[in-house]
């Protein structure tokens, strides 16, 4: 049986778009799966749109994605150069023997003989080149002459073409519907679309996986394979990832790549989770995997037809689950960092990084400084309304009664711990005949001045020590009473 060997053929143009982050991910898997191998091949033939970096880039996504390849550039293999424009001397032969074996033609048109059909035709414009009924006389006459050319790719007429995608099911395409497509630029380039056919046949790559937007053209591909007389690989064409039910997700709006979403404080292994769920899913409502289990358990035949909407908002979610499944000295040393900017004063960020695990979704500065801002800039004038709440059965009446009891019994304390409040605030409720949230609510409002806190009324006093914890207790006291004794 052949071995599986697929490929991630990105061009370096930049960012590492969401979906080729997918692309290289599912073909990652598809090999994994089948104990095959997974190249990395860096397709240069479109020099003006290379952007300087982009190959590192390249390099550094998938590495920090875990998504190692077992051929390419930077360690070799057998069937390299795996860098097309390291490749160039080859094409030109396999294009002119496609001439030979009547599979493409020299064409010597003009663009201004482009120009006049594609203004005569309008949208259905399909190039009609004259150059394929030359004789050969007149083709050589050319060459000699020194006449600038590309190869084209020759369309055999009035028949219909036939493959199977693993996705797709079979495909018909009508070979008049087909346009005959460059080949070998005048420059001496190969086109992506040949290139990649001859770099795969060499490559023995097995399985070739790209975008639904290439079904159409596959036929063309294929009738490269065929005059070769090569063996056609399996292929898989994957839905696209959209912004919404209209959009693709494309970086001049806006939208995150790879880089950008890592940036804002997303896991590496949570965002590969996450889009391995875009346009694919396995055989149960599970949503939390390893890049192991997902290999273990990744079938083509389970990708989707239909196009897979980016969702923010579930990748958010998703990776807070990452991150409270972390243990707690991964989680320090992940947030430690940005605990470190966030507070001025000695505090224990150990203890703070453990209150705020389970709260967390993102690991970037403002997510982290948010919930523990507090700590060192309280607003004093936060609003009394919070004092209410219905479900504590927490009134501003009430709180101030709760809050004079609490200062009375922390006032005391010697051993300010957190055995020693929890013991003091937990009597509290008993002593006043009310539910603990009438007492603890009023508590950790006047401690911290915000609706949501990492931690309770006890973890906070803990953190703040107890001049400062009675400090504001107290100011809670004196605005409440000023509020209430307000006649207006």
């Amino acid at each position: 049986m052949k071995k599986t060997r697929t490929r991630f053929a990105p061009s370096p143009t930049g960012y590492m778009h969401i979906g080729n982050l997918r692309t290289a991910l599912f073909e990652y898997l598809i090999a994994k799966h089948d104990d095959g191998d997974f190249l990395l091949r860096i397709e240069d033939t479109d020099q003006e749109r290379q952007v300087e970096g982009a190959v590192e880039i390249i390099y550094d996504t998938l590495k920090t994605c875990g998504l190692n390849w077992d051929e390419g550039p930077d360690i070799g293999g057998d069937f390299g150069p795996y860098i097309q424009s390291e490749r160039l001397p080859m094409y030109k032969g396999y294009a002119e023997k496609l001439i030979e074996l009547g599979g493409a033609h020299y064409c010597f048109c003009k663009e201004e003989d482009l120009e006049k059909q594609r203004a005569e035709q309008g949208d259905s414009f399909k190039f009609d080149d004259p150059c394929k009924y030359l004789y050969q006389d007149e083709i050589q006459a050319k060459l000699d002459a020194g006449e600038p050319y590309v190869i084209r790719q020759t369309i055999p007429e009035h028949v219909m073409t036939s493959y199977e995608d693993q996705v797709y099911g079979t495909i018909d395409v009508d070979a008049d519907d087909l346009d005959e497509q460059v080949l070998l630029k005048s420059d001496g380039y190969p086109t992506y679309n040949f290139a990649n056919v001859i770099d795969d046949h060499q490559m023995e790559i097995s399985h070739v996986v790209r975008g639904n937007e290439y079904l159409s053209s596959t036929p063309k591909y294929n009738m490269l394979y065929d005059a070769y007389g090569w063996e056609r690989p399996t292929y898989v064409h994957v839905p696209p990832v959209m912004k919404d039910e209209k959009h693709k997700l494309s970086k001049r709006n806006g939208d995150a790549s790879f880089q950008d979403l890592v940036a804002k404080g997303y896991l590496p292994e949570a965002i590969i989770n996450y889009i391995a769920l875009l346009g694919w899913s396995p055989e149960t409502d599970e949503e939390i995997y390893s890049l192991d289990e997902l290999v273990k358990i990744f079938d083509i035949h389970r990708i989707s037809k239909r196009p897979a909407i980016f969702d923010i908002e579930k990748l958010t979610w998703m990776n807070g689950v990452y991150l409270r499944n972390m243990d707690d000295e991964t989680f320090y040393e992940a947030v430690r960092p940005y605990l470190e900017k966030a507070v001025e004063k000695e505090y224990d960020l150990r203890y703070i990084a453990k209150l705020i695990q389970p709260r967390i979704e993102r690991l970037n500065q403002d997510d982290i400084s948010e919930p523990v801002d507090f700590l060192d800039h309280f607003d004093e004038n936060y609003d009394l309304e919070m004092y209410r709440h219905k479900r504590q059965k927490s009134t501003k009446e009430k709180s101030v009664v709760s809050l004079k009891a609490a200062v009375d019994a922390l006032q005391p304390l010697t051993d300010w711990n957190e055995e020693t409040l929890q013991e003091t605030m937990m009597a509290l409720p008993t002593q006043l005949g009310v539910k603990n949230g009438v007492v603890l609510w009023p508590i950790r409002t006047a401690l911290s001045g915000k609706r949501v806190t990492p931690g309770g009324a006890i973890e906070l006093a803990y953190m703040l020590g107890k001049e400062e914890s009675l400090r504001r207790l107290q100011l809670g006291i004196d605005r409440l009473e000023a509020d209430l004794n307000d006649p207006e």
